[in-house]
């Protein structure tokens, strides 16, 4: 089995797998009258393929116990996946980069600190959703349309926080 430890989630250490989606370290500017900041363009949403589009979705997640065990990775092909937490819940990340397999030695485990999301880049090998202390409320942002989108791999991986 594949052990882990969860680091804190810096955007430096998870450029390989996407991007880190956090207002607090991002540029921003006014709009509406000055009422309103926009961090603009946070992360790129892909969205592959013939009849592809983007979807907004809110996931509802219960949380899981530490040490996490998983039984495999998933990966969406076709386009990329956004979550961001509504109400400042922490969570698990386990990633590993794109390609046909996954190498044990290039999973990498992160911890969000309640206020940070992450857009994975198509391809890229994931954890199913892994709130930690409580029930969870993501908005996500992913590819809908024709073609499979979404391959496992099977792999035990069990994760600790730092």
């Amino acid at each position: 089995m594949l052990e882990l430890k969860a680091e804190p989630l810096t955007p430096e250490a998870f450029a390989p797998f996407g991007e880190v989606i956090d207002t607090r370290t991002a540029d921003w500017f006014p709009i509406n009258a000055g009422r309103t900041r926009r961090y603009h363009d946070l992360a790129r949403v892909e969205a592959h393929g013939e009849g592809a589009r983007t979807l907004i979705s809110i996931f509802v997640s219960q949380p899981v116990e530490v040490p996490l065990e998983l039984d495999f990775l998933e990966r969406h092909p076709l386009g990329s996946q956004a979550f961001m937490p509504l109400h400042d819940e922490r969570f698990l990340v386990v990633v590993a980069p794109p390609g046909d397999q996954v190498d044990p030695a290039e999973v990498r485990a992160f911890v969000t600190d309640g206020r940070q999301g992450v857009n994975y880049h198509a391809g890229t090998w994931h954890a199913i959703q892994s709130v930690l202390e409580r029930e969870g409320e993501f908005l996500v942002v992913d590819r809908g349309g024709p073609g499979d989108n979404c391959d496992e791999y099977s792999l035990p991986i069990r994760v600790t926080l730092a």
